[in-house]
């Protein structure tokens, strides 16, 4: 396996370069138009670029380009489409988002975009062979099988991050500490022989955690750029590519995974809890409302903390927050090899819930609100979350509306 030091390094590449490349994109984007202005559907009080994504691939091709000079990484490049895969792919789902942002593609183009960066994926190597389903045993998956949950992952990954990127620092930022816990899990894994010296889920993650390093600078709130829809598919393409090479890789059960973690593939539905719940309730809430599922509304995670009264920054901080819970969650017990860890993250979760319905500033904004009704005057409208990409206000197509 690598060095830490290895992996360090690029880290390093691809922070540096994706923050430095963002102010030439920034400037690019006034160029071509690629702005989000301010209006009643959103938040932000200036016009702001929105074709972060593009930094985001810059610092990616930079990075693997630097892992593949190294030499310590010989043994993922050599003889190895998965690395040429991974990157066509992001190329490809890029593209795909940035022509998005430019100009407002249907929803089935979207998803054909998407599917084909995932077919490329999967037919350079990049996807699950086997599935293990907890007390059921291990299922080693045919070809036909392979590709189509490993199409499926790609799609809803990336639509799970596609949606939750609605308040500035957000999806960046969640995506960050996720990539960042995988790494961790990834290289574990491989320390006790669970993964082959050669697997590149570690290398992805690393990657995925630089290029949202380099890019959070920029679009901590007040933004100054946001990722936009080439951003937000390109770290879900990332993920879903990092989650597979590793949880679909894995056919033993590891020493430390007790419980449920039996199935290494729920590893990253653990860590990812956070926009994967939010895609599963608005997927269910507009079933309800018999409402299109590519319809935008205002219910996603984001909305309700602002309706509750949390600001923007605290919002965003929360949301963190319960990433970085559940993270810690899964990499506690395979580290220590023992699941005695619940206890105290039981209590951090409670402790974090009374934080979002009881903190002091809430009932402060409540009796303002409630004075405002005794005087005939309505409460002011909660702030909403409009879309970061560049569209009217609308119907957006699947993941766009955030």
């Amino acid at each position: 396996m690598p060095s830490l030091g290895a992996y360090g390094v690029v880290l390093a590449v691809v922070t540096v370069v994706t923050f430095a490349s963002m102010f030439l994109v920034r400037r690019l984007a006034f160029r071509l138009g690629a702005v989000v202005r301010p209006d009643e559907r959103r938040v932000h009080k200036r016009p702001t670029a929105t074709l972060g994504g593009i930094g985001m691939l810059v610092g990616l091709l930079v990075g693997m380009g630097v892992a593949w000079a190294m030499g310590a990484f010989d043994q993922i490049f050599e003889g190895n489409t998965e690395p040429l895969g991974l990157v066509l792919a992001a190329i490809v789902i890029v593209a795909v988002g940035v022509i998005d942002d430019l100009r407002e593609v249907s929803a089935p183009a979207k998803i054909a975009g998407i599917v084909l960066a995932a077919s490329i994926l999967v037919i350079s190597g990049v996807s699950m062979l086997v599935f293990r389903v907890p007390f059921l045993g291990v299922f080693v998956l045919s070809s036909d099988w392979s590709y189509l949950l490993s199409v499926l992952w790609v799609v809803g990954m990336a639509n799970a991050i596609n949606l939750i990127d609605g308040l500035d620092g957000l999806a960046g930022g969640i995506v960050a500490i996720a990539a960042g816990a995988f790494f961790l899990y990834s290289i574990e894994l491989g320390n006790e022989g669970l993964l082959a010296p050669g697997n590149i889920g570690a290398l992805i993650a690393v990657v995925t955690l630089g290029a949202c390093l380099g890019f959070l600078p920029h679009n901590v709130h007040p933004a100054r750029i946001f990722m936009g829809d080439g951003g937000a598919l390109l770290l879900g393409l990332l993920m879903a590519a990092s989650t597979m090479v590793v949880g679909g890789r894995t056919d033993r059960s590891f020493s430390g995974s007790s419980f449920f973690f039996f199935a290494p593939i729920l590893i990253p539905v653990v860590i990812l809890g956070v926009p994967i719940l939010d895609t599963l309730f608005a997927i269910i809430r507009r079933a309800r409302n018999r409402s299109g599922i590519a319809e935008a509304d205002k219910g996603h995670l984001h909305h309700r903390l602002m309706r509750l009264g949390h600001g923007h920054r605290r919002s965003v901080f929360i949301l963190w927050a319960w990433t970085a819970l559940l993270s810690g969650f899964v990499l506690y017990p395979i580290y220590s090899g023992s699941g005695d860890g619940v206890v105290p993250f039981g209590i951090a979760a409670i402790l974090l819930l009374l934080y979002m319905f009881l903190h002091p500033g809430l009932r402060t904004k409540r009796d303002e609100a409630e004075m405002g009704d005794d005087e005939g005057e309505s409460p002011p409208e909660p702030p909403v979350v409009g879309p970061v990409s560049h569209r009217p206000p609308g119907p957006a197509p699947t993941g766009g509306e955030r």
